[in-house]
């Protein structure tokens, strides 16, 4: 009975000795995160358009989703002088209020859907957002890609015994210098280039680390990629996949192409050379994507 009464007064003692630990973090301006990956399925007839806005917000509270005073798509061929030889234009509305998610306007007079026939080798779109009396301007090229030629389940493994091996094959474009990213589903990616085997097929194992179930359903995409795009991507891979903990200094700032250009006479340098803090987060692309879909065995 003494025995028990020694324990149970340590224990009151080690709850009672627990101290709140109060950490002051800096105040920082919020800033706007455009999530804007447009994936182009040349099977389907128009582009399906969603774009995420989002503020940031503390460190510990998630990122809510904003409403802007308005969101516009463009997109044409470029001239030499900066101009278009052919411009079109998509107004953007809120999906439904509260959600940030903008697709095109429903109710505007004319159809605002991108046709899937419009995103073409050299091809350039071009999002405007207004947001609180802030101007945003980002500018990408239309990426393809190639198609995958064989996903397969493997029975090989990397650290533990339940991981699960996916072997993607593709054939590389032989014409141009490509960069791919690739989506593993579950929030899951990875960046490749051509460096090595241009022009050849190429195979190349991705390992699950958290257990995947028999029968489960897996889809696999090849996204297509300027080399903008890929560089952003890795740099966020790179990041994301870091072990430092929550409290861990990021190694950079990943900047993605969407800039505060209010008040500048050019948008020829909407990047923002003499402005290197007036930015939004998130990045502004439209890609070509194959996917597939494969059963866990």
């Amino acid at each position: 009975m003494k025995k028990e009464i020694i324990y149970l007064l340590a224990l009151i003692l080690c709850v009672s000795c627990e101290d709140v630990i109060n950490v002051d973090l800096p105040d920082t301006e919020p800033k706007l995160i455009v999530e804007g990956l447009l994936r182009v399925d040349k099977n389907e007839e128009f582009i399906n358009v969603e774009i995420k806005m989002k503020e940031t917000s503390s460190y510990f509270d998630e990122n809510q989703p904003v409403q802007v005073e308005s969101a516009v798509i463009t997109y044409g061929r470029p001239l030499n002088d900066g101009l278009f030889e052919t411009l079109a234009f998509s107004s953007l509305a809120e999906k439904e209020p509260g959600t940030g998610i903008y697709i095109p306007d429903p109710d505007y007079s004319s159809d605002q859907r991108i046709r899937t026939s419009a995103a073409q080798p050299g091809v350039v779109f071009v999002l405007e957002v207004t947001y609180q009396g802030k101007y945003y301007y980002a500018q990408t090229e239309y990426a393809p890609t190639v198609p995958l030629d064989n996903l397969e389940q493997g029975d090989g493994t990397l650290f533990e015994d339940d991981d699960t091996e996916m072997i993607v094959t593709f054939t590389d474009d032989p014409e141009e210098n490509n960069f791919y990213v690739f989506d593993f589903d579950f929030g899951e990616f990875l960046t490749v280039e051509d460096q090595f085997f241009q022009g050849q097929q190429f195979s190349f194992s991705y390992f699950y680390n958290d257990s995947l179930n028999p029968g489960q359903e897996v889809t696999v995409s090849i996204l297509g990629a300027t080399e903008e795009f890929y560089n952003y991507m890795d740099l966020i891979l790179e990041q994301t996949t870091d072990t430092g903990g929550v409290f861990q200094t990021p190694i950079a700032t990943v900047r993605g192409n969407v800039f505060d250009v209010t008040g500048l006479d050019n948008i020829n340098i909407y990047d923002n050379v003499e402005r290197p803090n007036d930015y939004a987060l998130g990045y502004f692309a439209v890609v070509q994507e194959y996917s597939q879909t494969i059963t866990i065995q």
